[in-house]
């Protein structure tokens, strides 16, 4: 596109003028005449369907019919003027009505004429309504035939008061595209276009608001969404290659003794495949002398642990440090105490640093890691705190990596130059789509086979009249030694605890469970961290039997005497919540259960997610689905749902699109680097003038 024509503002458009630009401005945010031609309809209805009066479907919104005006008269309602015509056909009659303009209807429309009507249809009971219709003579319409698909445009309540409607969105369009041909430019390559059979990019812009054939639209529609996942991908592919040219990484290139002795003597069962292709995924990057930067994704008990423990093994033989960063204190503990146990035959140092660390401690560590004493650091945020240094650290490993920003991502990176390896991990599996739109510029690693001997949790839906009935399951469980979670849920939106709903259940369960034949701990995100450490040292040591909590269970607990997880209120968790909580039972040799619990009412939404839940125990079927219910922002939290805000695409169901996309960017980039070859001068012009692209222009100028 022509960026300096197109950044004018819309003031200047056939139509529009200074007030209305403003009011564009206000209400959508349309200010200049590139965000015009960008405003696509959300919607589109076929303007050459007539409906019979009395064979109007209750569910249809908008209406095209054809009658005679029968009366013609004004009425108050509530003390306001309205006018009243009645229209029929052969089958049956409707109301037209208007709130203002009465004069001028009152002197156009004629008794008996045969009219056209198009509108917006309200229904009374069975009576229909259309309030201030298009219309126009029958003769009129049949000389002057609107196109056959109208697109309808995201507008506002004070848009149709200042009389924007929908005809004057596509007057205004209309005005504007028969305008400016000369100045929107092709900005994919003619191999590109060739090979995908993709319209060209003024025929694309031109059909999907003035659509000349259902055929045109759904092949423009597919032009525009295949150049948005394009430049989407190319953004990812551009930057990562910037990376592996610019950053020189710490080879590694010994198996040293450490790693050999952990795996003939000390490893705990037998790798799956796929942890063995992981472990080789990251040993090609370690010997490449590139600096890593791989997601580690893996089910729920896949064994990540043992993956990240022997590539830092791998570190350690090679003469770095390595670090772990958790997102909670409870994970960062579970993860000192299981790496200690591991290497209890090892002479490898391995430190803790949180919040909670004093201060005398802290002193002893720091100097430990400028010492190169200590091998491997396990932390919370506390980790990137900038009196953190380390002596040579070739690895950092991120756990749950969806709980940091990118700042406290590229943190890490400072700790040392050249920056470690980095390697993030996550429990919660992501669907390939997701990950190629938020993650494109990693590598990607999967573990989704389970160790050898891991059960299935049973999982059962019970409701809330069945609660009695579960509290004697869990008796006789208790009896038998097991152990218990009881989880509520967080209000999604503030992250603050329901109290109500925690310390309610709490007190039931303390009823129901009395001392001194039974013991309940209790453990919320508000409690201090010495308490919280307390109550969960006395469930672990199975000094109580029922741990009462929220969602900070989620990760990191492993306890494996604990068999019954109970998650109240089920309705209110993602698939992939209600997935990662009944992860924490399952890891001992005891056969486990997951209860979820609800209301007795259920919506079809919810009731269709906790029998998903019952059906499917892995996790990357449970991911799709999840994304499938819930979108990408949903499921992924306020924080990164920003940035999957497409104006077309839909990277749940244009798959084919967006693995083509991707393929395009990664394959032009592999021939042509600097997109300086005389076919990619339209990929190339598109990043220096688009302000979407901008920023990609200091990885090829």
């Amino acid at each position: 596109m022509n960026s300096d024509f197109l950044n004018q503002s819309i003031e200047f458009i056939k139509g529009v003028g200074p007030a209305r630009s403003k009011l564009l401005s206000e209400e959508l945010n349309l200010k200049t005449i590139k965000d015009l031609v960008d405003f696509y309809p959300y919607r589109y209805i076929d303007r050459s369907r007539f409906y019979n009066i009395n064979e109007i479907p209750k569910n249809q919104s908008e209406v095209q019919i054809i009658g005679k005006i029968r009366s013609i008269r004004r009425t108050k309602v509530r003390y306001r003027d309205r006018l009243n015509c009645e229209l029929y056909d052969d089958t049956g009659k409707i109301d037209l009505i208007w709130y203002r303009g009465f004069n001028w209807v009152e002197e156009s429309l004629k008794i008996n004429e045969d009219y056209v009507v198009y509108g917006k249809i309200t229904w009374f009971g069975n009576k229909a309504s259309i309030a201030h219709p298009e219309i126009k003579t029958k003769s009129n319409f049949n000389r002057n035939i609107p196109r056959r698909l109208h697109g309808i445009y995201s507008s506002t309540e004070r848009l149709v008061n200042e009389g924007v409607t929908q005809k004057y969105f596509i007057k205004i369009i209309f005005n504007l595209l028969n305008s400016i041909q000369d100045n929107i430019k092709e900005n994919l390559s003619l191999s590109i276009l060739k090979e995908f059979n993709l319209v060209d990019r003024y025929k694309a812009i031109i059909n999907i608001h003035l659509p000349e054939s259902q055929e045109l639209l759904s092949e423009s529609i597919r032009r525009l969404k295949f150049e948005e996942l394009f430049f989407n991908q190319l953004g990812f592919q551009l930057t990562r290659n910037d990376r592996v040219q610019k950053l020189n990484g710490f080879k590694f290139e010994k198996v040293g003794n450490n790693l050999n002795e952990f795996y003939k003597n000390s490893l705990p069962f037998e790798l799956t495949g796929d942890q063995k292709k992981v472990i080789k995924e990251i040993r090609n990057d370690f010997r490449d002398g590139k600096q890593m930067n791989r997601l580690l994704q893996g089910d729920v008990g896949s064994g990540k642990t043992i993956v990240s423990l022997m590539v830092m093994l791998i570190a350690i033989d090679n003469g770095f440090q390595s670090c772990i960063l958790a997102p909670t204190e409870i994970l960062a503990n579970q993860h000192f105490k299981s790496l200690s146990e591991l290497l209890i035959n090892f002479d490898i140092k391995v430190n803790l640093l949180t919040g909670s660390t004093k201060t005398k401690d802290r002193k002893l560590i720091h100097n430990d890691l400028l010492s190169g004493e200590t091998n491997i650091l396990v932390g919370t945020h506390a980790i990137l705190e900038d009196i953190v240094q380390f002596r040579n650290l070739g690895l950092s490993i991120i756990d749950e990596q969806h709980r940091f920003g990118v700042a406290q991502r590229a943190k890490l990176w400072k700790k040392n130059n050249p920056p470690p390896h980095i390697l993030v991990m996550t429990a919660t599996p992501i669907p390939r789509t997701l990950a190629m739109s938020l993650y494109g510029d990693l590598d990607i690693s999967s573990i989704k086979e389970l160790p050898p001997g891991r059960i299935t949790t049973k999982t059962v839906h019970k409701y809330d009249k069945n609660r009695l009935n579960v509290f004697k399951f869990l008796k006789d469980q208790i009896k038998k030694g097991r152990q218990v979670y009881l989880v509520y849920p967080l209000i999604n939106e503030s992250e603050k605890l329901d109290y109500k709903d925690l310390m309610d259940g709490y007190e039931s369960v303390v009823r129901e469970f009395p001392r001194p034949d039974f013991q309940v701990s209790i453990v919320h995100g508000k409690m201090n961290a010495k308490d919280k450490d307390y109550e969960m040292k006395r469930f672990i040591e199975k000094e109580t039997q029922i741990l009462v909590s929220t969602t900070v269970i989620e990760v990191g607990v492993n306890v494996p005497n604990a068999s019954v997880m109970v998650i109240e209120s089920a309705e209110r968790f993602g698939l992939s919540q209600l997935h990662q909580l009944r992860g924490r039972v399952g890891r001992g040799n005891d056969e486990s259960y997951c209860i979820l619990m609800t209301k007795d009412k259920l919506s079809e939404d919810s009731k269709l997610r906790i029998e998903t839940m019952v059906k499917v125990s892995d996790g990357f079927k449970l991911a799709e689905v999840d994304l499938k219910l819930r979108g990408p922002g949903d499921m992924l939290g306020t924080r990164q749902s920003g940035m999957l805000k497409f104006k077309l695409a839909d990277i749940i169901y244009d798959t084919e699109i967006l693995n083509n996309a991707r393929n395009s960017a990664i394959n032009i980039l592999r021939d042509d680097p600097r997109l300086n070859n005389k076919e990619n001068l339209p990929i190339r012009t598109e990043i220096s003038s688009s302000s979407n692209s901008k920023n990609l222009w200091r990885y090829i100028s």
